[in-house]
């Protein structure tokens, strides 16, 4: 078990069941991994609603509503396919705030304009407007999920702290 992992995964819960909060989310590139980290804490499921791995488009169109004219123009890695993700996992979901991740791990995948380990990544809190970063992470494709595992569960107690 990756103990930096798990310790965020534990201090995000702890704070969610503060605010009595609940958490979605919708992955790609990811492929489950934030899920997986957060379904590793005993109780996480008084706080963590449900997971979306929508690693293909059709996935991605299915079960988060993502508009095929989105991914057609933009692509699945890009900010408008991660807030188009993160509105269709708090749609389809009882959560109180929802991440979305899409991005390109590697080894291949990556182009000029989007290398490997370009990721956005999106959140948003019931009732409020979407938002996006861009992040690059670096190294081999285990090494890219492990680092946007962990921003997501960093950037998610942030969120849930700065709430008010």
């Amino acid at each position: 078990m990756d103990r930096a992992l798990y310790e965020s995964a534990v201090l995000l819960g702890s704070r969610l069941q503060k605010r009595a909060w609940q958490l979605a989310l919708a992955e790609s590139c990811t492929g489950g991994g934030i899920a997986k980290t957060i379904t590793d804490v005993p109780g996480s499921s008084v706080w963590f609603d449900r997971g979306f791995v929508s690693y293909s488009n059709a996935a991605k169109v299915d079960m988060l509503g993502v508009s095929q004219a989105t991914l057609n123009a933009k692509g699945a890695v890009s900010e408008e396919t991660a807030l188009e993700m993160v509105e269709g996992a708090l749609a389809n979901s009882l959560a109180d705030l929802a991440m979305a991740v899409t991005g390109i791990a590697g080894p291949d995948g990556g182009t000029g304009e989007k290398p490997v380990g370009t990721v956005f990544i999106a959140w948003q809190v019931r009732g409020q407007p979407s938002h996006c970063v861009k992040q690059q992470f670096s190294g081999d494709r285990l090494a890219v999920r492990r680092q946007v595992v962990l921003f997501c569960l960093q950037q998610a107690y942030r969120l849930v702290g700065a709430e008010k």
